[in-house]
C-alpha cells in the first residue's frame, strides 16, 4: 500500500470587495454581568451586558444588577405555544374593552 501526500500551493482568492471592520472607539468596554428578570412570570437569567441598571438583585451569594423586562421567550406566545399574552401595563385589556363591540359583531 502506497500513500501519496500532495501538497498544495493555495493563494487566498482577491475579492473586490472592501474589507468590513467595526469602527473603533463607539463600542462599550464596561460589559460585566447582569441579571434579566422577567417580571410576568419571575424568570432570571444571567447574560453580559452594558446596560446600566439602578437596581440590584442576589443570586447565589453574589448580588448583580438588574434589570426587568416585560415579556422574554419564557413568556412570549410565540415561544412558549400559549395563545393568551400575560399583560403587565394592561394593554391587551385596554384593547378588548376598546373593541369589544367590533368583535361581538365579527362573531355573528
Amino acid at each position: 500500500m502506497q500513500i501519496r501526500i500532495l501538497y498544495l500551493n493555495l493563494q487566498p482568492v482577491k475579492t473586490r470587495q472592501k474589507e468590513k471592520t467595526m469602527k473603533k472607539g463607539i463600542h462599550p468596554d464596561t460589559y460585566r454581568l447582569v441579571a434579566f428578570k422577567d417580571m410576568s412570570n419571575g424568570h432570571t437569567f444571567i447574560t453580559k451586558s452594558a446596560a446600566g441598571s439602578k437596581e440590584s438583585i442576589e443570586i447565589d451569594g453574589v448580588e448583580y444588577p438588574l434589570i426587568k423586562l416585560e415579556i422574554s421567550n419564557t413568556s412570549h406566545p410565540f415561544y412558549t405555544g400559549k395563545m393568551k399574552l400575560v399583560d403587565t401595563a394592561g394593554r391587551v385589556d385596554k384593547f378588548m374593552n376598546r373593541y369589544k363591540n367590533h368583535m361581538a359583531n365579527r362573531k355573528k
